[in-house]
């Protein structure tokens, strides 16, 4: 999004805008507003997570609930780049993935060659495409042996490129991958067939599962879309002494009603020594 907002200023664009599902609006708005651009974002009604519509707001974006959902609303956001002027600054935007791909230098970088596999969520297909990107040509320019085999997870209610085609009205606890007709699905589709890699979907449950076994055993409380790599990881299985890698992307106070739906309640007890011993059973 840097990268993005930096050429809508160059560029001296009267305003960006884009279409999201909570984690683009929020960095478009946050770097919008350090570059003085004002931003316009879309997004569906009631289906985005209220701690990434905060963000927005909070960053001073003119922010629009759509009677739709995020395919309409990217559709109309098209509409205001080609006949309002505005810069749009979803993956769409060649930019974001020149800036998105470095995550794949980065990875080389630390790891000192690619990873054998490269799980990732799948949504709007950005991600996917531009860390496909970046290793292909970290190999191009010798800094690394060989390319990972990206594995691509949707959500199985959201899952247009496991089923082939667009799903009209997606649905999934995973916000931010709940997307029916990926703006780069060829994008996906190329790293996928070009790696020798796949996609697949996971449940609910396997995400909730997997968000659960990462802030319980590795202190990461990520958002559930992020938890797609991971479940779909433990779904799908990898060769013995595979190198892999799983992306998370979002945090998870991004989208904590989940979490609070799906975790036990706090138990009430008395404010004395007795009581508190009695609930902790000791």
């Amino acid at each position: 999004m840097t990268m993005a907002i930096s050429k809508a200023l160059e560029k001296k664009a009267p305003a960006v805008v884009c279409a999201s599902t909570g984690n683009t609006s929020a960095s478009a708005a946050a770097y919008a507003g350090r570059a003085g651009l004002q931003c316009a974002v879309l997004v569906p009604q009631g289906k985005i997570a209220l701690g990434k519509m905060a963000q927005a707001l909070a960053y001073g974006a003119r922010v629009l609930e759509i009677r739709g959902n995020f395919d309409q609303a990217l559709e109309i956001v098209r509409a205001l780049g080609e006949k309002a002027g505005l810069e749009v600054v979803n993956s769409i935007n060649p930019f974001r993935i020149e800036g998105q791909k470095t995550g794949a230098f980065e990875i080389v970088d630390v790891l000192g060659d690619a990873p054998d596999i490269h799980c990732i969520p799948v949504g709007n297909a950005g991600n996917i495409t531009a860390y496909w990107k970046g290793y292909r040509e970290y190999l191009d320019a010798g800094m690394s042996t060989h390319t990972p085999r990206m594995f691509g997870f949707q959500a199985e209610g959201s899952a247009p490129l496991v089923h082939g085609h667009p799903i009209e009205n997606p649905s999934t606890i995973a916000t931010a991958i709940r997307i029916g007709n990926p703006a780069l699905w060829k994008g996906a589709e190329a790293a996928i067939s070009e790696s020798n890699g796949a996609v697949n979907t996971v449940t609910d449950e396997e995400i909730l599962a997997a968000q659960a076994l990462l802030a319980t055993t590795e202190g990461v409380y990520c958002e559930p879309a992020s938890a797609a790599s991971v479940a779909g990881l433990l779904k799908v299985g990898v060769p013995a002494d595979s190198t892999v890698v799983c992306i998370l992307t979002g945090h998870g106070l991004k989208d904590p009603d989940v979490t609070i739906n799906a975790v036990p309640k706090p138990d009430l007890v008395d404010a004395n020594y007795a009581a508190v011993c009695r609930a902790l059973e000791l």
